[in-house]
């Protein structure tokens, strides 16, 4: 057998790679740190979203989205400066169950509204996140036109987050929209029960979808998400299923009679639009416009955007209290024990919990 070459190299050897120059790798290594450390000023990023940019609003929402403490101030901050520009837009929250075409019907009326000269932002609270992972992410891609439009701007809450917090972002969230010349602010919701209520307490119309036939065995839950509502919007009435729309039409109709006459003046309305087809979209927009112009002659419109300051007030220094009290170092330490005496019969929940307060003072 004859002797194997030391030359002969195999067709599957690596050939060692081509370094790059010294000189051009440490540049770039120092140009790409120097970025990284640059971060725009308050000031600048105040100046941006005035102006705008929405590169500095995406910048700012991320900070307002940050648990860093730091960056907290730093979006209080912006926050401040930004409020007087703010409050100058409709906000209208959308809610429905799964499945009804929020997506769809959120994508048909933010095309319209900036067809007609408007400045869209879509927010989304979905405390449901920190479970599915992503629900709300996928609005993005669902509203894949939207999305393009330049007077257009989709934004998802953060997940895994408490339903506080999501709301509270969101409502420092609309304040840099608002400065940012955004004059529509949709909000999202795509959980059932406590995040229909949070979106409420932030905006000025509420607007329930609803499908013709679907059933609801959560009557409660219904019966509460149906007064809030400012207008009941029934989707997808199109082909076979709009004689099943215009008799659901007929029976909220009547059902909007049996409850109470809302503080507003108000009286609920019940249309029907097919968002795949782009069908009624402009109804909907008319009842709003409607709704604008009752509530602001009769001034109810500015008393609500007071309650709801207070209402986020008294649940910002809630959550606040709950938070310092849960991080104090005293509680850590008793906590433990406490819920041992709780479990063994020694003490009770309340005289636990009264140790525990008093610990504070």
């Amino acid at each position: 057998m004859a002797k194997k070459d030391d030359t002969y190299k195999s067709a599957l050897h690596e050939q060692d790679g081509i370094e790059p120059p010294e000189i051009l790798s440490s540049h770039s290594a120092k140009f790409i740190k120097a970025k990284r450390k640059k971060q725009p000023s308050v000031e600048d990023l105040v100046k941006g979203i005035t102006a705008g940019n929405i590169t500095d609003l995406s910048r700012a929402i991320t900070l307002v989205e940050s648990t860093n403490q730091a960056h907290t101030q730093k979006a209080h901050d912006i926050i401040t400066a930004c409020l007087p520009y703010a409050n100058k837009s409709v906000r209208v929250g959308i809610t429905g169950v799964p499945g009804v075409g929020k997506s769809t019907f959120i994508e048909a009326f933010g095309s319209y509204l900036t067809s007609i000269g408007k400045k869209v932002a879509v927010l989304a609270v979905d405390p449901s996140s920190s479970l599915s992972k992503g629900s709300i992410l996928g609005d993005k891609t669902r509203m894949e036109d939207l999305v393009k439009d330049e007077n257009a701007f989709i934004r998802p809450s953060p997940s895994g987050d408490s339903l506080g917090g999501v709301a509270r972002k969101t409502r420092e969230t609309i304040i840099l929209c608002e400065a940012a010349g955004f004059d529509t602010i949709i909000i999202e919701t795509v959980g059932v029960g406590q995040s229909e209520t949070a979106v409420h307490s932030m905006v000025d119309f509420f607007l329930l979808l609803k499908l013709a036939g679907a059933g609801d065995e959560l009557q409660g839950i219904k019966r509460g998400i149906i007064e809030m509502a400012d207008a009941i919007v029934i989707n997808k009435a199109d082909g076979d299923n709009l004689k099943a729309a215009k008799s659901a039409k007929v029976e909220f109709n009547r059902a909007l009679h049996l409850y109470p006459e809302k503080e507003s003046g108000w009286s609920p309305k019940v249309s029907l639009c097919s968002a795949l087809k782009q069908e009624g979209i402009s109804d909907v927009w008319d009842v709003i416009q409607e709704y604008l112009e009752i509530t602001s002659s009769n001034h109810y419109f500015e008393h609500n955007r007071n309650d709801q300051n207070k209402f986020w007030l008294l649940q910002t220094i809630e959550e606040r209290l709950k938070s310092n009290f849960f991080k104090s170092k005293k509680i850590k330490t008793e906590l433990n024990s406490q819920i041992k005496l709780v479990e063994a019969g020694k003490t009770t929940p309340f005289a636990a919990a009264e140790y525990l307060l008093n610990l504070l003072n």
